[in-house]
């Protein structure tokens, strides 16, 4: 991760939001090890204590756990939106995969859903 932040938000809050994509892009999978708060600043260029409360707001959002002398893990359960999006997306390609066309995909969620 590259140091770049826009400075519309505090520091931590991009950074919790920055990891918080890579979860929900599934770059970061259930069970990966994050950067410690040391190596993550160093990386960051930041202090570590705004690591470490970027870490402590994603815990708080149930996306990572701190496990003590561990480490820090993703812990996205089966039942998260993360989760939801990502089973979706993964759907949607292996329709487009086997040939199903845009148009054929939509009418089938029309079907489903209705016309909302």
């Amino acid at each position: 991760m590259a140091r770049i932040f826009s400075g519309k938000r505090d520091v931590f809050q991009e950074i919790a939001d920055r990891y918080a994509g890579y979860i929900k892009a599934g770059v970061l999978r259930d069970g990966d090890r994050l950067p410690s708060v040391r190596v993550a600043a160093g990386e960051l260029g930041v202090n570590p204590n705004t690591v470490q409360k970027a870490y402590c707001l994603l815990e708080e959002q149930g996306l990572i756990c701190s496990v003590p002398k561990k480490g820090v893990f993703v812990t996205v359960n089966s039942s998260s939106q993360a989760a939801k999006d990502r089973a979706a997306l993964d759907a949607i390609t292996a329709l487009k995969e086997c040939g199903v066309s845009k148009n054929e995909i939509l009418a089938a969620l029309k079907e489903v859903y209705g016309n909302d």
